[in-house]
């Protein structure tokens, strides 16, 4: 794999999609049996993928494996969240024992599932098949009062990732998605967005896993706050340096899953608020990466309509999110939805008959 440094940080490299083979699958899909661009985001789904595959067919995003990464995060002390800290290990233990949403719906879709500790509190969970044990700590520090990381810490969760990713790809999946849990994660996503994209954080914090409206705008606060007291990290939009600053554990391992998929040429499923904060952060070190990212779908979560016009207007349309489903879960949920879509973008592309194969007289 060869490597890249940026911002300090060594990254990937990833080749940009190239136009050619974006034209040469438009031509296989209008010679198919419809009406040219009648199946919409489908076709250009099917002609990103010819483009990841370099023109190579049949296509395949089949298996496929999805990460659901865990940590915990400092600034939940601030009283940012309905849930206590604790939830985030309850919820990893559920995931281990196959009852959460995430569970079922990658049992639905044909998806496998790991688990990652990225670093929950209350140390390390005892091994399983499912469990993949990346853990850099016992959390992040408040980033209300500091650093919620150091930069060596931040770039050791990136190239965890990107490891990751590497991993899965040995081991012959050719789809990835990214999701998350972690108690307080949206605040550290809207701290994010802030930092990176320049929005205000009242526009951009929203209820998360509940908060009710006396809590959103304390967690607006606490993410102004953060902004203020990492003034100097967060001020030149160095992805690396705002992670560190005001990011979490979870969302700089999955930055990292999706740099490393993109290196391996494949397709990364990004799911919903908190998961999209690590694609913006992975774009800013490596804007090549947009090519492989899929958003799965828009969030309820109000600031995601925000972020995601912004990623639209910058790079239509392959920041739009394939679904709006009121989901506002995380764990990975709304990649695991999506998935079915690239099965089916597949399988017009393999599977369709064209115009002259099914004997068709020309059309104009």
């Amino acid at each position: 794999m060869t490597m890249t440094t940026a911002a300090g940080c060594v990254i990937p490299s990833v080749l940009p999609l190239r136009r050619q083979y974006v034209d040469e699958a438009c031509v296989r899909l209008d010679a198919l049996t419809k009406p040219r661009g009648s199946l919409g985001r489908l076709e250009e789904l099917a002609k990103r993928l010819f483009a990841m595959r370099c023109g190579k067919t049949p296509l395949t995003v089949t298996p496929a494996l999805l990460f659901t990464v865990a940590a915990d995060h400092g600034v939940a002390a601030q009283g940012v969240s309905p849930w206590p800290q604790s939830v985030s290990r309850q919820m990893v233990r559920n995931f281990l024992h196959g009852g959460a949403a995430v569970n079922a719906l990658c049992r639905a879709s044909g998806m496998d599932l790991r688990i990652v500790d990225a670093g929950c509190a209350g140390g390390p969970f005892e091994p399983h098949d499912m469990l993949v044990d990346r853990r850099l700590g016992e959390g992040t520090a408040d980033m209300s009062q500091g650093p919620a990381m150091t930069r060596e810490l931040c770039q050791k969760a990136l190239a965890s990732g990107v490891e990751l990713a590497k991993e899965a790809a040995c081991q012959g999946y050719v789809c990835l998605g990214a999701g998350e849990m972690g108690i307080a994660n949206s605040t550290a996503a809207a701290a994010v967005y802030c930092a990176l994209l320049r929005c205000e954080p009242e526009d951009i914090v929203g209820p998360g896993a509940g908060a009710c409206a006396a809590m959103v705008r304390r967690k607006a606060a606490m993410v102004r706050r953060a902004l203020r007291v990492n003034a100097q990290s967060v001020r030149d939009g160095d992805a690396v340096g705002v992670l560190a600053a005001v990011g979490g554990f979870e969302i700089a391992v999955m930055c990292g899953i999706m740099l490393g998929a993109a290196s391996r040429s494949l397709p990364v499923l990004v799911d919903g608020y908190i998961s999209t904060a690590a694609f913006v952060a992975a774009r800013v070190l490596c804007p090549d990466v947009s090519g492989y990212a899929v958003l799965s779908h828009l969030s309820a979560e109000p600031g995601h309509r925000i972020i995601t016009d912004r990623l639209c207007a910058a790079e239509p349309p392959s920041s739009l999110p394939l679904l709006q489903l009121d989901m506002r879960l995380g764990e990975g949920t709304g990649a695991a939805v999506a998935y079915h879509l690239l099965r089916c973008a597949v399988a017009i592309f393999n599977d369709m008959a064209t115009m002259r194969s099914a004997g068709f007289s020309d059309r104009q």
